[in-house]
């Protein structure tokens, strides 16, 4: 009687674990389900939509694609599965290729019809500064490089700046230099520090002869 009471409850225990692994494995089919049928999704949005909200497009498929990837560990057979996750991942890849190269296309444009820019990017590197004038990514290990490049870009280009772009050229120094009295504080070394004050010393006179320059060149060409 005893044994077979416990071959009983060793049998619902058996029967509790395969409950458990299958609610286990359903769970996983439904979450590469999930992931599957949002890539697919995004065959549905238009290219406007995608390029304004990639960020977020991405961070969601980082996601599904993480708990689809934890999934399969979940699942007995995983082949069938594994072929749908890699079939979709091709899809995804595809579809950002796309994005990203539209995105970054928009952005050419965009920077080739602002002058302005065009020319931050000129002093201090690809989409640093922006129409905000922000220097906050300028810290003490790198605002030695920044007032280097800047100087030189400003020196390699000074014949073909207008006074407007002196002008602008000005605004931006005095930006960095405000930065530059926040990481004094920060624990900029002596070292970089009178570097600078020589690059400060050579921009000085450039910017005060060439922007004279300019602003007799325009003259002259308005009186003709």
């Amino acid at each position: 009687m005893k044994s077979t009471k416990l071959l009983l409850g060793v049998a619902v225990i058996a029967m509790g674990f395969t409950s458990c692994k299958d609610e286990k494995a359903e769970q996983a089919e439904k979450t590469v389900d999930t992931y599957v049928m949002y890539v697919d999704s995004l065959g549905n949005v238009t290219s406007e939509d995608a390029r304004k909200n990639w960020q977020g497009i991405e961070a969601t498929y980082q996601l599904r694609s993480g708990d689809a990837k934890v999934a399969l560990a979940n699942m007995k057979d995983n082949t069938e599965a594994q072929k749908r996750l890699d079939a979709a991942n091709a899809k995804y890849d595809a579809l950002k290729a796309k994005y990203e190269a539209e995105i970054a296309a928009q952005n050419k444009a965009a920077v080739a019809a602002n002058p302005k820019q065009q020319m931050r990017n000129a002093l201090f590197g690809e989409g640093k500064v922006g129409d905000d004038m922000s220097f906050a990514w300028v810290d003490k290990n790198n605002i030695l490089r920044v007032y280097q490049q800047f100087v030189d870009a400003v020196e390699n280009n000074k014949d073909r700046y207008s006074r407007e772009d002196w002008d602008e050229i000005k605004l931006m120094y005095e930006a960095l230099d405000s930065r530059k009295n926040t990481v004094e504080n920060e624990g900029l070394s002596a070292d970089d520090n009178r570097k600078i004050s020589g690059l400060k010393l050579k921009f000085a006179p450039l910017y005060t002869l060439n922007r004279m320059g300019a602003k007799s060149g325009e003259m002259k060409k308005a009186k003709e």
